[in-house]
């Protein structure tokens, strides 16, 4: 019982003390820089940019909306376990290098992240086809699909990188893929 609480207290705690870096340095961003540290990723940029990016907004607005969406998809992810949690941020950091090195305009915000939590709750319901995982992929469809429209070129205002957000989306569907166990049937005899 005592480790089963223990899980559950990572598994709560973790969103949140991600969040606590993206805070921390927006905090340091505009109190003691004036809105004018950030550390995207992007052409030209140091690679470790890649890293920095999601925990780097353009100001407590562009924060705010991301943070909002990123805690509730993190807990839905979470309850499948840390290794579905940490496959959605290894399959975004990976699928955002291309992003980095190719596009030609910078990026940066937890957004990508939250696309491809996203993604992982939609397809894993679909792939493991589980009650339980469908509801959760239904529910997050319902809170947050209708943000999928963002994935379309064009659609996202000025500014804002679509390019991002559908390579988050696309890393947690593989993720999904990845994480995803096909159920063993045996048979007498086998």
């Amino acid at each position: 019982m005592k480790v089963a609480l223990n899980r559950l207290r990572w598994r709560l705690l973790l969103p949140l003390l991600l969040l606590a870096l993206a805070w921390s340095q927006e905090l340091v961003d505009q109190l003691v820089f004036a809105g004018q540290w950030n550390l995207p990723m992007g052409p030209g940029l140091p690679l470790w940019r890649v890293m920095s990016a999601p925990f780097s907004h353009s100001g407590f607005g562009h924060l705010i909306s991301n943070s909002v969406v990123f805690l509730p998809l993190s807990w839905l992810v979470l309850t499948r376990g840390l290794r579905d949690y940490v496959a959605v941020w290894i399959g975004v950091l990976i699928l955002e290098l291309p992003v980095a090195l190719f596009w030609p305009a910078a990026s940066h915000g937890l957004s990508g992240v939250v696309y491809g939590l996203l993604g992982y709750l939609m397809l894993i319901g679909w792939l493991e086809k589980r009650f339980l995982s469908i509801v959760i992929g239904f529910i997050a469809f319902w809170l947050y699909g209708s943000a999928l429209v963002a994935l379309i070129p064009g659609v996202s205002p000025a500014g804002v990188s679509w390019i991002g957000h559908a390579g988050g989306f696309a890393a947690g569907l593989l993720a999904a893929l990845a994480v995803y166990r096909e159920p063993r049937t045996t048979t007498l005899g086998q």
